[in-house]
């Protein structure tokens, strides 16, 4: 199917949820028409080493979102809360006249996690400090899933300032087991 593409320095992976400003007009004009069809779009990590005349710019990795919530914020802009679906692979990227882009997208497997909670427990507990310490994080969830291995591994990949290569890296792996080991250096 061929969808909206938005692409962020950052990222939203399954369960996941981000809140978003939206000012460009190519951007408003999507979250109308996707809300408009109960439908979602993509957001994707921008590719540095890539460029925007040939879409090369947009990592071929993204996760298919739709919008939970939105409101007018204080400045006039339009705030959207969106929240991530399934992971999807990007392919035959367009430029429409506005400059949004869209492309041809297929959903794609997400590892396989093997851990179990016990694995992942430090992790776990940490992530369960920063939602604490942090209302603008926590407040976008309605429920949290910290025994959930998958869960806990997929909030640490949004929130860490690691480079958009690593995590398309990460999200072609076949088992979890090199992201486990990733972060628990990381946040042991």
């Amino acid at each position: 199917m061929k969808v909206p593409l938005f692409p962020l320095s950052s990222h939203v992976l399954p369960e996941g949820r981000m809140a978003l400003r939206i000012f460009e007009p190519r951007y408003t004009r999507m979250i109308k028409e996707v809300c408009a069809s109960n439908s979602g779009f993509v957001v994707c990590m921008i590719n540095s080493a890539g460029e925007k005349s040939n879409n090369t710019h947009i990592f071929p990795l993204g996760t298919f979102c739709t919008v939970i919530d939105f409101d007018v914020l204080e400045d006039g802009l339009l705030g959207v809360t969106i929240e991530g679906q399934y992971c999807v692979s990007i392919s035959d990227i367009e430029t429409q006249h506005d400059e949004l882009r869209v492309g041809h997208v297929e959903k794609s497997a997400m590892w396989r996690c093997s851990s179990d909670i016990t694995e992942v427990k430090i992790m776990a507990e940490r992530l369960k400090e920063i939602f604490d310490r942090y209302p603008e994080v926590s407040g976008l969830y309605n429920k949290f899933r910290f025994d959930d291995p998958a869960w806990v591994i997929n909030r640490w990949l949004e929130l860490l300032p690691v480079g958009a290569q690593q995590k398309q890296h990460f999200l072609t792996q076949q088992s979890c087991d090199k992201v486990v080991k990733y972060l628990s250096q990381l946040i042991e």
